[in-house]
């Protein structure tokens, strides 16, 4: 059985997943409540593995091993904390050689990280979730994203980081057709819209 490469992200209505740059995932428009980080966190619970680029990794590892370990902190991000830091990762990255956590590293000179990506997604089995943008786009464009989870917060930025890439100039890129497998409301105005890519 082949795994499936999953991207979620948390996006504003215009698609885009970071205002300015340095938010690192906590900007003011985000409206994560108890509610959807408990979603966050059994869909979390339920990938067989997470595969994420520098900059989220790095975000990631930051706060969340900690985090596990914080009595002040509600149970619901205690309980993320620990997702994260015992799930099995795969960290995508040019310059850094290690990382803890559970976490293999890819990428490195002389690799192919997209490559690797399709090989592991062909002997791995389950949902596979990944973060980052410049990931995302490189898996998307060769084919081998399967779906996207995004969670919608009811604010148009207006500028910023956009959920995938920009081609580079001069190129084509043929639009990509999905299909609604899954569709959910919160609180707060949150909406949740999980895709399958088609093809």
């Amino acid at each position: 059985m082949t795994a499936r490469f999953v991207y979620w992200m948390n996006v504003s209505l215009d698609l885009r997943i970071e205002r300015t740059a340095g938010e690192e995932g906590g900007g003011e428009w985000l409206r994560i409540d108890e509610e959807l980080h408990r979603e966050f966190n059994a869909r979390a619970a339920r990938m067989s593995m997470m595969v994420e680029g520098r900059k989220i990794y790095e975000i990631m590892e930051a706060y969340w091993p900690a985090a596990s370990q914080d009595a002040s902190l509600p149970d619901y991000l205690r309980e993320y904390g620990g997702i994260w830091t015992s799930a099995s990762k795969v960290l995508v990255s040019r310059t850094r050689t290690s990382a803890q956590h559970n976490t293999r590293v890819i990428g490195g000179a002389g690799s192919n990280a997209v490559e690797e990506l399709g090989m592991l997604r062909a002997e791995a089995d389950g949902d596979i979730g990944v973060g980052g943008a410049t990931l995302a786009t490189e898996l998307l464009r060769a084919g081998l994203l399967d779906e996207l989870l995004l969670f919608t917060h009811p604010v148009v930025l207006g500028e910023g980081r956009p959920l995938f890439d920009p081609p580079a100039s001069g190129a084509r890129v043929e639009p990509v057709q999905l299909d609604l497998l899954e569709q959910r409301s919160f609180a707060q105005g949150v909406t949740m819209h999980r895709y399958a890519v088609r093809g």
